[in-house]
């Protein structure tokens, strides 16, 4: 008995032993068939979209190839340098397995899959490889040849500039200030004659000490005095235009002897008869305390005729009597209005006064010397001195576009914080850092926000980051900028974006031209803008020898 269960224990172990070598012997049929197998990728090269690399695998699996028992696992990697990224696991299974893998048919037949990798700084020249390892028992793996699919990587998403876009706050500095201090000769009711007292009234005299003063400054120029003269709207609209005629005269005369009593010289006159003042009528009515003085403004907004005008209003009889009081005797009149010009300080003298006599420069100077120091550090000290004197939000920002251009972006978030939070310039700024950190959701929430020019373009760059060319170029609309050009060469514009660099002469610009050049053959012009960029730029000397865009023309 012994003898009989001996012999049956060596015939089934026997029978395991084939079977598991038959199972292992398909595992390794596999292995050795796998060059039968093909791969097409979609791109070859790779492709950065999006700050990712994807690409769709079509695996083609010839009849008879995959055991209707395996399981299979295949595994992608970009390989790069020295370094590897391994993607998920992607595992397949013959028709007889039960389970819920991808399943390959043995008479064979084609499978795809999407992979998607992050991208990082350094993959410029990498492979996607596929490293699989098979089993037909569950138990034995069998390593199958790793396969190549695809060898290098398109990198031209990464040429756009993401610093941002943002811009100092302007000052208000004027080169020349106009100012025009005027007195007022006042008449009697139809009369254009000039009183001698009102030759000394309190804004004639006023006038001359200002004219005075003008003539005895070098900064000062009296270019002109208007003289201005006005009738009441009482009377006629074609008596009082003659009024208001004889009027212009006598208060010429007048101005002149202003001037040569007060010993301005050299100063001319430009005459000028109003006639009927409506205008002034209608301030006047505004500021004084006429009882309906609001349906008075509604009469003189229904009617454009003088005549109807004044007709309206004297009939409003209790109300005109307090008009013809309070309100018609100021508009009998004449203006002397000077025009005067004061030479502001030019460049070189704000330069040096902001060395040598800081205090007296007031908050729009101070912000126009700061923008034409030629120093980051002078024009930090300029913007402290006018945020600190004035209380400047201006100059409080600019110190955070300093920041921003030193990529100081926490200084720049902590300067930006305490300032105006509606502010749209302010709003850019606070997206141009989320941008550079890139937090993508909250710069376009910002960007929207301050919906500026620069906040627009700097959209453009975030739809590039994401991999939204299209809507990038639309933004960017006609400008003519390398960033401009990088979103239509994404876009498959290659023609579209070297016409939008043809003016621009940057190194970033001229790297654009040397890719869209070379893409259409024109390898000697092609090498000239590449020289230019990367002779301008150290980053872009490194970039062009990892760049398969320009790899055949170093």
């Amino acid at each position: 008995m012994h003898h009989i269960m001996k012999k049956i224990f060596t015939i089934v172990s026997l029978t395991a032993a084939v079977l598991g070598m038959v199972s292992c012997a398909s595992a390794d049929k596999m292995a050795k068939m796998a060059e039968q197998v093909t791969v097409d990728c979609n791109p070859s090269p790779l492709v950065v979209k999006g700050g990712k690399i994807d690409a769709d695998l079509t695996v083609n699996y010839p009849a008879k190839y995959f055991n209707k028992k395996a399981i299979m696992e295949v595994t992608p990697v970009i390989v790069y340098g020295d370094k590897e990224l391994a993607g998920e696991p992607i595992m397949y299974q013959g028709e007889k397995v039960e389970d819920n893998y991808t399943v390959v048919a043995y008479d064979g037949g084609k499978v795809s899959k999407h992979l998607s990798f992050k991208y990082s700084k350094g993959m410029e020249i990498c492979s996607l490889e596929l490293r699989g390892r098979c089993t037909t028992d569950g138990k034995k793996w069998v390593t199958l040849p790793t396969k190549k699919v695809a060898d290098g990587l398109n990198i031209n998403e990464t040429l756009i500039c993401s610093k941002g876009y943002y811009d100092y706050k302007a000052d208000a500095y004027q080169a020349v200030i106009v100012t025009n201090p005027e007195a007022q000769i006042m008449y009697t009711i139809n009369s254009s004659e000039v009183r001698s007292k009102e030759l000394r009234n309190a804004s004639v005299n006023a006038l001359k000490e200002t004219l005075a003063e003008a003539q005895a400054n070098e900064r000062k120029t009296i270019k002109d005095i208007e003289v201005i003269a006005y009738a009441s709207p009482d009377g006629g609209e074609k008596l009082n235009a003659k009024l208001s005629d004889r009027r212009s005269k006598t208060a010429d005369k007048a101005a002149t002897k202003v001037m040569k009593s007060g010993k301005i010289n050299g100063v001319s006159t430009e005459v000028k008869s109003v006639g009927q003042d409506w205008e002034g009528f209608q301030e006047c009515v505004a500021k004084s305390d006429v009882e309906d003085k609001d349906l008075i403004i509604r009469v003189l907004s229904m009617y454009n005729d003088p005549a109807v005008r004044e007709k309206e209003i004297r009939n409003m009889s209790s109300v005109y009597q307090e008009l013809a009081k309070d309100v018609l005797p100021q508009l009998r009149r004449a203006r002397l209005v000077a025009n005067v010009e004061y030479k502001n300080y030019t460049d070189e003298e704000l330069l040096e006064l902001v060395k040598t006599n800081v205090d007296v420069l007031d908050e729009e100077a101070l912000l126009k010397v700061a923008s034409i120091s030629p120093s980051a550090d002078a024009k930090v000290e300029i913007y402290t001195i006018a945020a600190n004197k004035y209380n400047s939000a201006r100059a409080a920002f600019n110190l955070a576009v300093l920041s921003l251009n030193d990529k100081e972006n926490d200084e720049a978030k902590t300067t930006l914080a305490a300032l105006d939070a509606k502010d749209a310039d302010v709003i850019n700024a606070k997206g141009v850092i989320a941008l550079r950190a890139g937090d993508y959701a909250s710069a376009k929430s910002l960007f929207a926000s301050a919906n500026t020019a620069d906040a627009k373009k700097n959209l453009a760059v975030v739809d590039v980051k994401e991999g939204n060319y299209a809507a990038a170029v639309a933004k960017f609309g006609n400008e003519k900028s390398a960033n401009a050009a990088v979103a239509k060469l994404l876009n498959g514009d290659v023609a579209g974006a070297l016409a939008t660099v043809k003016d621009v002469d940057t190194p970033q610009a001229n790297y654009v031209k040397a890719i869209c050049l070379n893409r259409q053959g024109k390898v000697s012009e092609a090498k000239v803008a590449l020289k230019k960029a990367t002779d301008a730029c150290k980053k872009l000397a490194e970039r062009a020898k990892v760049d398969i865009e320009v790899a055949n023309l170093k």
